[in-house]
């Protein structure tokens, strides 16, 4: 039903041209490596917090707790995702989704136990799934220290994160179960942004102008998302927006997609 990735090709292909390493190495971006990278390690940290809180909500048979936590926890590892899905063998282990599985491939991770609660609206058959995901995690927390964090990699990590929610996640495919898609745009889009305000004071000394431009994108499509919350904290089921209310949604990602890409550009001497 949602399916708008026509008006998303353009991030991908600007993503694709948008700067090359050489360009990046030729700036000192060493201070704001290290505070992507903390921040990483801080969103790390309270996605395993909360997942301990999630797995002993499931164990107690607290379907309501268990339905409440899932989304807000989410929200940590999509906003860590240019970091966090670079290990390949971790990241389906975490986010997989039983439409991407292989072959003979086992299923695990957090759609896994989406599925269970709200399709059959129990904690029962999670337990082991819910132990297995707390242990991928505090896995994930050891490996994220040891990421070689670039100018290079923050720039395509923010533009991936705005591909991934204009691309895929627009079409409703990624919490088929709980709906809770929303809470996954405004993580992607969040940290998109946090790399956009880490890169904004060299951003602003090359091209103030991109730098209003991206403010104002990041502004509208925050507004839009915006309309869709539910008090300070949870957004509407997915299913409660129209096609009219995606494709504007679509639309909005997909033009802050294209002067985001161009970050890399603009960071060469």
């Amino acid at each position: 039903m949602h399916t708008f990735n026509k008006l998303a090709l353009a991030v991908g292909v600007s993503a694709m041209m948008a700067f090359s390493a050489p360009a990046m190495a030729a700036v000192d971006l060493s201070a704001e490596t290290r505070a992507y990278r903390e921040f990483v390690i801080g969103q790390i940290d309270e996605l395993e917090k909360g997942t301990r809180q999630f797995a002993e909500a499931l164990r107690a048979g607290n379907v309501a707790e268990a339905k409440r936590l899932y989304p807000r926890i989410r929200m940590y590892y999509e906003r860590s995702e240019p970091i966090a899905e670079s290990f390949g063998d971790l990241d389906p282990r975490i986010d997989a989704r039983e439409a991407d599985l292989e072959k003979d491939q086992i299923w695990m991770g957090f759609h896994k136990i989406e599925k269970i609660l709200w399709t059959q609206n129990t904690t029962k058959g999670t337990e082991e799934t819910a132990k297995k995901l707390l242990d991928d995690i505090k896995e994930l927390r050891a490996k994220v220290p040891t990421v070689e964090v670039t100018g290079e990699l923050m720039v395509q990590g923010a533009v991936d994160l705005l591909n991934e929610v204009s691309t895929t996640k627009i079409t409703g495919e990624e919490e088929i179960f709980s709906r809770t898609d929303l809470y996954d745009f405004r993580a992607n889009i969040e940290g998109a942004e946090k790399i956009f305000e880490l890169l904004k004071p060299k951003l602003k000394e090359k091209d103030a102008k991109l730098v209003q431009t991206l403010e104002q994108r990041f502004a509208a499509v925050n507004a839009l998302l915006d309309r869709y919350k539910v008090g300070e904290q949870d957004y509407k089921p997915y299913t409660d927006l129209s096609e009219a209310d995606t494709r504007q949604l679509a639309e909005a990602v997909n033009k802050l997609g294209e002067p985001l890409a161009q970050m890399g550009v603009l960071l060469a001497p």
